[in-house]
């Protein structure tokens, strides 16, 4: 890896992903489907994918036939399940590649097996019951007829059923005990009835970590397999580790006198003389355009002065007199056993360490380390 080509980049480790996988598996005690949606959680979808792969892993979760498309074209060979909304416009394109679509509502049931019969072919689907998350799924009341529709069409094989938790990661959790509750009593019906799908998943990483009683047949794991805790009241197990580090050069270096506006709007002036740095990262990167940023130089930590811009932005280095142009700067990582997480970054924000990571920019090259 040569970083010195670049002004900004992320340096996302393989062996690292690997491990957390391995961790959260045998946490599970059951096949975890590792999410790899928007970008692999902004870790690069086909890289991290192809690792978890190697790794094990039989199914991979993704939002949009899209990604699946992608995953196809780069060898990645482990069942794909789309999460999320699939036109039937796309169902021809899902049963080449042997994607496997969710369906959540009679209407999208219809028109997946309308297109697989048109094709002769049969579609692969995953049903999904919505048990109080209020987004995409069959109303818990309504499933049993739901899946015996499914179960009607010739054209349409029901391989699995699913939900998804809410509240999983918050630390009162009874809305995820009635959630668990719907849906275990959805599964004795279909049991009774000679209907249960194959596989059953509803835990996301939080409901893997604590909810172990909802594990079923998988369960999906995302934020936490790249090292991030779903939430304050959610830790990552022993030994689960960041994967990625986001990090830029210090560009220049400048003496500014007193009262001298620094960025657009000039929302930060110099008290006395001070010396400005400027780096290599903005927000079109995915830094946020707020004040109260920080970053690493030389193991401490310094403050981002003035509006973030595009492209650039700028660092006060009055207590650090020694940091010279060239030196590399950290976002997001550890440097000379001072770090900053995606999590901090989320705090300051107001925001979760899932938007920070998603929101790096697929501008800045991504290196991988083995």
């Amino acid at each position: 890896m040569n970083s010195d080509n670049f002004g900004t980049w992320l340096e996302i480790n393989l062996g690292t992903l690997r491990k957390n996988y391995e961790i959260v598996s045998q946490l599970a005690g059951r096949m975890v489907m590792p999410v790899v949606k928007a970008n692999a959680y902004g870790h690069g979808l086909e890289k991290v994918a192809a690792c978890f792969e190697s790794a094990g892993a039989e199914w991979l979760g993704v939002a949009r036939i899209e990604e699946a498309l992608l995953l196809r074209e780069a060898g990645v060979k482990a069942r794909i399940l789309v999460l999320g909304y699939t036109s039937p416009l796309r169902v021809a394109h899902a049963i080449k590649a042997n994607v496997t679509l969710t369906a959540y509502d009679p209407e999208v049931v219809e028109a997946y097996a309308d297109q697989a019969e048109k094709l002769g072919e049969k579609l692969v689907i995953h049903a999904k019951v919505d048990t109080g998350m209020g987004r995409l799924g069959i109303h818990s009341e309504q499933a049993d007829d739901f899946i015996a529709l499914i179960q009607s069409r010739p054209n349409l094989i029901l391989e699995g059923m699913f939900t998804h938790f809410a509240c999983a990661d918050e630390p009162d959790k009874p809305y995820t005990d009635e959630q668990l509750a719907l849906f275990m009593g959805i599964i004795q019906k279909l049991e009774a009835a000679g209907l249960r799908p194959a596989l059953l998943h509803a835990s996301n990483s939080a409901g893997t970590l604590v909810y172990p009683q909802a594990g079923f047949d998988m369960t999906r794991a995302g934020i936490v397999l790249y090292g991030l805790p779903p939430s304050h009241e959610v830790p990552v197990p022993p030994g689960v580790q960041p994967a990625l580090a986001w990090k830029t050069r210090l560009i220049s270096i400048k003496m500014l006198p007193p009262n001298h506006g620094i960025s657009y709007g000039f929302k930060y002036f110099t008290t006395k003389e001070e010396r400005i740095g400027v780096i290599a990262v903005g927000y079109a990167d995915g830094l946020r355009r707020r004040p109260g940023n920080q970053v690493l130089i030389r193991g401490k930590k310094v403050d981002i002065v003035g509006n973030v811009c595009m492209d650039q932005c700028m660092v006060q280095l009055e207590n650090l007199p020694e940091a010279e142009i060239g030196d590399e700067v950290v976002i997001i990582g550890n440097q000379e056993g001072s770090e900053i997480t995606a999590t901090d970054l989320a705090d300051d924000w107001g925001t979760i360490n899932y938007e920070v990571i998603c929101g790096l920019a697929s501008r800045m090259p991504r290196y991988y380390l083995k």
